[in-house]
């Protein structure tokens, strides 16, 4: 598949890694084709790559300000982390006193590379030390009082110099005073991989006894790195073999890593044209980018002081957006940052920004923006620019206002709309002739996604209306309520008192309009004793959607050990809701705790052996209660997804949808012309970015928020073909997966999404 993008790429990912410098790719090409000597070869051509090889130690050495310290050259940061604790701990447990409890101290933020070593090593060497993660303040600092009273009994103490998160740095002199006035003797490393090119350092002036570094975070390659071992500092050799670096280190040396760092370290060391900036300039550049993302976000928020960080890193969250959520934004538009460290890139929080005490919303939607100390004005400025038009794009999918109007071209809203919270659901289902919606089971957490929809589309609400009486989390409804219809009356869940009457299945019930549409509500108690449901129904009386809130949710039955809960009822409602609806009635739950989006009585039943026997009555109301009973006991207090999945259907499984890579995709559609690519990115995603090439004209954009609605229109083609497609593979399989699931048999997806395809 051809795709192309008319955007450059902004690389502001700098933390996670960097590129390779040309000067520095020159050199290590050189090695690789002229100094390809091995350096512990005799002849000329060994002698010649020794050479380079000490001079690049040489010239570590002044940058680091070593002394008579020691650098071994390692493939990278974590091998110099393996190397610093292991000699530290087979030092350490020579001398262990038996009768004494130790421990291993580590900061709260450091990188997981270094407790989950301690950890590894701890047990490999029987030492039964106790791991304690020292605490740091809200600015990220490290509390010394708790190393005061701590470290007299600890074995080893590591620390960061830079957070690679927030880019926060330590006073280490303060540090150095601490550790050795409560404990002259314990091992102290300090990570530097974030520091070097950043930040001034003196190691010999220091009682520092290890510090790793990594090439690959300042432009040289990855596979190369190196460690300083203070002179004096026990070691053990963390590889042994055949006594390369004077038997400290041993295995082949990379020359070519070396090669391209020592490039590096000149330039570092201005002995040539360096490519690298002062930190004024640096601070500068800083200024200019925190200033375009406040135009462009103007409630956004840093998650880090700029008065003790590095200014190539910025940490920062927007209220009301997920760090996922700005990360496929920022993709979209071409520039690269990250929602946190990228060796944590699955993490949905920030363990860094939480032991900083820092809001959860901040913490979740947290994104890390960084770039090297060889950035350059016109990067910056490009990417400033850049930022700004990915947040114009917001606008496409009614996420901002924006007083652009062609910055937001905006499709007018008209059917159902899924917002999601974590697990939780909320509903807005408009009509675009009347320009009125509703709003149901809104969730506080989306109070100003809500809002926002609802003024860009110049949507009314007609209500806001809740499921069920919330027993474990609270309802967004009175809020909205009285901004939206505050002379509205209503019952406790939303409802108007100023409704019509109607019948459904020859039972009188309540309705509002919506347009040409009502909106049916249906008591179906259960879950909880006030439970709902709320049938949208087409002028013909077709009911279109079910919105069910936790009667039924994909997979499972919604739980019944609530105070206001009823097995018995659950088992009628079941009943009379699939003998309104029928089979393939879309229904909308107000939870969805493995991304199914919605469910169908007919899909449940392929799954959910228990519904099955309910409405085919094979089982009574008795045996209902007495097996409900006994599956809501292996519920926790909070419904986790693994709980949910497994306790009602034995597992939640995921079938196999097809796979393509691009250049299958290509040639399929070559042979199957009625292939159709689903684009499932949100709207402003697809306005940044949609050129597709070859499959231009067979492409839709049907947004995931709007995928429900997209089941709806296209039931009788489930056995078309459709690929489905995303940024990276991710959401495309998750959304083949529950289409499958809805009886899409022709369902496929293209992995690795545009990311992967050819470009």
């Amino acid at each position: 598949m051809h795709h192309t993008s008319p955007l450059s790429q902004i690389y502001l990912d700098a933390n996670a890694t960097t590129p390779v410098l040309p000067q520095a790719a020159k050199a290590a090409l050189g090695a690789m084709e002229d100094l390809f000597g091995n350096p512990s070869s005799s002849h000329i051509t060994g002698l010649k790559a020794k050479s380079l090889m000490e001079q690049t130690r040489l010239r570590a050495k002044q940058i680091l300000g070593s002394g008579q310290g020691n650098i071994i050259f390692t493939s990278g940061a974590t091998e110099g982390i393996q190397t610093a604790i292991l000699s530290a701990l087979t030092k350490a447990k020579a001398s262990l006193d038996p009768n004494k409890q130790y421990s291993l101290l580590y900061g709260a933020t450091e990188h997981k590379a270094v407790p989950n070593s301690l950890a590894h090593w701890n047990q490999l060497l029987e030492i039964g030390a106790e791991l304690k993660a020292i605490p740091v303040d809200d600015k990220g600092a490290l509390d010394l009082d708790f190393i005061a009273a701590e470290v007299p009994n600890a074995l080893m103490i590591c620390t960061m110099a830079v957070n690679n998160e927030t880019g926060v740095y330590q006073d280490l002199k303060a540090l150095d005073t601490c550790i050795r006035k409560h404990n002259p003797e314990v091992f102290w490393m300090v990570d530097c991989v974030q520091a070097l090119g950043k930040r001034p350092l003196a190691l010999a002036q220091t009682s520092i006894d290890y510090a790793p570094f990594s090439g690959h975070k300042l432009y040289a390659p990855k596979g190369i790195g190196f460690v300083y071992i203070r002179d004096g500092a026990p070691f053990t050799p963390f590889i042994a073999g055949g006594g390369q670096e004077g038997g400290l280190r041993s295995g082949t040396e990379n020359l070519p890593g070396m090669a391209a760092l020592n490039q590096v370290f000149a330039m570092l060391l201005a002995e040539q044209d360096s490519a690298f900036h002062s930190l004024s300039t640096l601070i500068d550049y800083r200024e200019q980018l925190a200033k375009a993302l406040k135009r462009a976000f103007p409630t956004l928020v840093f998650n880090h002081s700029f008065d003790n960080s590095v200014p190539t890193t910025l940490n920062f969250a927007v209220p009301g957006f997920s760090s996922k959520e700005i990360m496929d934004l920022f993709d979209a538009a071409n520039i690269r940052v990250s929602s946190g460290s990228a060796c944590s890139s699955k993490v949905t929080r920030s363990f860094v920004l939480d032991a900083m005490g820092l809001p959860a919303w901040q913490s979740e939607s947290a994104i890390r923006l960084s770039f090297g100390p060889a950035m350059t004005q016109s990067e910056v400025d490009l990417a400033c620019e850049r930022i700004q038009s990915a947040a114009n794009a917001l606008g496409n999918s009614c996420l901002t206002l924006s007083s652009n109007e062609a910055a937001a071209d905006k499709q007018p809203l008209n059917g159902l709309v899924q917002l999601k919270s974590g697990s939780s659901c909320s509903w807005i289902y408009a009509d675009q002739e009347s320009k009125q919606a509703v709003v149901i089971d809104p969730l506080p957490e989306l109070d100003q996604r809500i809002d926002t929809l609802l003024q860009c589309q110049q949507l009314e609400p007609i209500a806001f209306i809740d499921t069920h009486g919330h027993a474990d989390h609270v309802s967004g409804r009175v809020a909205l309520a009285a901004r939206y219809l505050p002379q509205q009356a209503s019952d406790h869940l939303g409802w108007p008192v100023d409704h019509q009457l109607t019948e459904i299945g020859a039972r009188p019930a309540q309705a509002i309009s919506l347009g040409q549409y009502s909106l049916v509500k249906l008591a179906t108690p259960g879950h909880t004793n006030d439970s709902i449901s709320l049938l949208l129904c087409s002028p013909q009386g077709e009911v279109i959607y079910a919105f069910c809130g936790d009667l039924v949710l994909m997979g499972s039955l919604g739980r019944t050990n609530f105070d206001s809960s009823c097995a018995k009822q659950m088992y009628n409602s079941l009943k009379l809701l699939h003998s309104l609806i029928g089979d393939d009635t879309l229904l909308c739950p107000s939870h969805d705790y493995n991304n199914e989006f919605t469910t169908s009585f007919a899909a449940e039943f392929r799954v959910n052996p228990l519904l099955n026997e309910v409405i085919n009555g094979t089982i009574s109301m008795t045996q209902f209660e007495q097996q409900k009973a006994r599956l809501d006991t292996h519920l926790k207090d909070e419904a986790g997804s693994e709980i949910i999945c497994g306790a009602y259907t034995g597992g939640c499984s995921k079938a196999k949808v097809k796979e393509y890579d691009s250049q299958s995709l290509q040639l399929q559609v070559g042979q199957s012309p009625q292939l159709k690519l689903l684009d499932i990115r949100e709207p402003h995603e697809y306005a940044l970015q949609h050129e597709l090439g070859a499959l231009g004209e067979q492409t839709i954009n049907v947004p995931m928020t709007r995928l429900v609605q997209f089941v709806q229109e296209h039931k009788q083609e489930s056995d078309a073909e459709w690929v489905l497609v995303c940024r990276s593979g991710s959401r495309s399989l998750v959304a083949a997966q529950a289409l499958h699931r809805l009886g899409f048999n022709k369902i496929a997806h293209l992995k690795g999404g545009y990311a992967l395809s050819d470009s």
